[in-house]
């Protein structure tokens, strides 16, 4: 599956809104995608019945990420890149009340959240996350039957694509543009689907973020296109890592877990500000700031998932007020940074996977640490052979992770889990550019490892709230 894709910016920093990518975001351009066919075929005014099912993790922990409401608010046509938040609340209630959905914002018809029939010990085929979408006239004929899967960081692959009218591979939800110039055939010279294949291809002193930057150009972004859209996510990431240093009161979902980025914010202040013994507790914060916006269900960027969506933006935030890097470089040394942590992306979805529910959460934290701390190490001007280095570093220490989520909520502990992550990055990243490169263990070679390990590792740690803390934590 992942070795036909092509995956690039667009994919791995998707705008959207939490509190998770392949719980909310996925599922929401699923059901927006679903409509969208009703009426491109011209039936949607013969629809009479919807019905949605979800599978596996989707089912298991859906209530707590959001899922169902997700799911309404895509079948009425929004997107979660341009949803409006309180819009939406209002939208919900009034469907909450009585009010008929709008199916693609247009046709009414009877359909609420408990109308979304859960499956959480059934697993389709293709991922953990499986979705069926089905509409029947008042014959009871049906229209259309989709079948799709949610399959990490808001991106969405289905099992069927001559009934999905889409060509085979992963959706690009940025845009609902469908799969438009995204596979992957021998003529593209640019592209990589392995760290040693990336190394080669930046051999006589090429930078990782100049490699991906020529695979975006050779796939027709332009580099004003593609500045523009690194910058919209940039700008996002750093709008959610303020909203968050504002934002107090509880997290919503039952488990009444408080904010903390502001308070810390506000000590860190009071005890020096941006000095370097606060660093580490700056790199918490900001990651905590971004997680907790996660958790309510505010605007954040995908890096790669919404589970580990505070990671880069506090590495980003550490580049600008604890590096060297002067006020005049910081922009290119910010895009550089997210092209690298890209390519390192790219590589961990494709060998592994940065999927919860199939590997657990070392394929998001653990992944998303390797972004950052590869991302960094070419920002501050490392070689390629550091930036895998320092890859392969975060990754090895994330190995084994795993997704147990205490009532399904994005919270405990994947809040503390960004910040320490966002702390782990950083060292990588020092470490890596202490050094010449060489190392023992390659990047492609943990991938690998990751991937087994994620295969061996029971279901009840994938994103299911089955087993880990989710169990210790009620049990107690």
């Amino acid at each position: 599956m992942n070795d036909v894709e092509r995956i690039g910016v667009a994919d791995l920093f998707r705008i959207g809104i939490g509190p998770s990518s392949s719980h909310t975001v996925g599922p929401m351009f699923a059901a927006k995608r679903f409509a969208a066919r009703l009426a491109e075929r011209d039936v949607i005014d013969q629809v009479a019945l919807l019905r949605v099912d979800l599978y596996g993790s989707l089912a298991a922990t859906g209530r707590g990420h959001g899922t169902l409401s997700a799911v309404l608010m895509g079948l009425e046509g929004r997107a979660p890149e341009t949803l409006d938040l309180a819009e939406r609340d209002h939208r919900l209630a009034q469907i909450a009340g009585g009010d008929l959905l709008l199916l693609n914002g247009s046709h009414a018809v009877a359909f609420a959240a408990d109308d979304i029939v859960m499956h959480p010990f059934t697993r389709l085929p293709g991922h953990a996350n499986g979705m069926c979408f089905a509409a029947e006239d008042a014959n009871g004929h049906t229209l259309l039957r989709l079948v799709g899967y949610s399959i990490g960081g808001g991106a969405v692959q289905w099992e069927d694509s001559r009934e999905a009218g889409v060509t085979t591979g992963a959706e690009s939800t940025q845009d609902d543009r469908g799969n438009r110039d995204r596979i992957h055939t021998p003529n593209d010279r640019y592209d990589f689907h392995s760290g040693a294949q990336l190394l080669a291809m930046c051999e006589g002193g090429a930078s990782v973020s100049g490699a991906m930057r020529r695979l975006e150009n050779a796939r027709g972004t332009a580099d004003v296109e593609l500045d523009e859209r690194i910058d919209r996510a940039l700008g996002v990431m750093r709008d959610c890592v303020e909203s968050g240093f504002s934002a107090t009161g509880v997290l919503p979902g039952g488990l009444n877990v408080p904010r903390r980025a502001a308070q810390v914010r506000q000590q860190l202040e009071a005890a020096g500000g941006y000095t370097r013994e606060l660093e580490t507790e700056w790199l918490a914060a900001a990651a905590m700031a971004v997680s907790e916006q996660n958790a309510a269900g505010a605007r954040v960027v995908t890096a790669p998932t919404n589970g580990a969506a505070g990671i880069l933006p506090s590495v980003l935030f550490w580049l600008e007020h604890f590096s060297e890097v002067s006020a005049v470089e910081l922009p290119e040394r910010r895009r550089r940074l997210i092209l690298a942590a890209t390519a390192i992306g790219v590589l961990c979805r494709r060998r592994a996977s940065i999927s919860g529910a199939e590997v657990g959460c070392q394929g998001e934290v653990g992944s998303a640490c390797a972004m950052a701390a590869g991302g960094l190490v070419d920002a501050l001007g490392g070689t390629a052979e550091q930036v895998e280095n320092a890859a392969e570093i975060a990754i090895e220490h994330h190995l084994g992770l795993t997704c147990d989520p205490v009532g399904g909520l994005v919270q405990i502990p994947c809040i503390e889990r960004n910040a320490v992550a966002a702390n782990t990055a950083v060292v990588a990243a020092r470490l890596a550019l202490r050094g010449d490169g060489s190392h023992r263990v390659t990047l492609d070679e943990v991938l690998d490892t990751m991937r087994r390990t994620g295969a061996d590792m029971s279901e009840k740690y994938k994103e299911t709230s089955r087993g880990g803390l989710a169990v210790s934590v009620v049990e107690c």
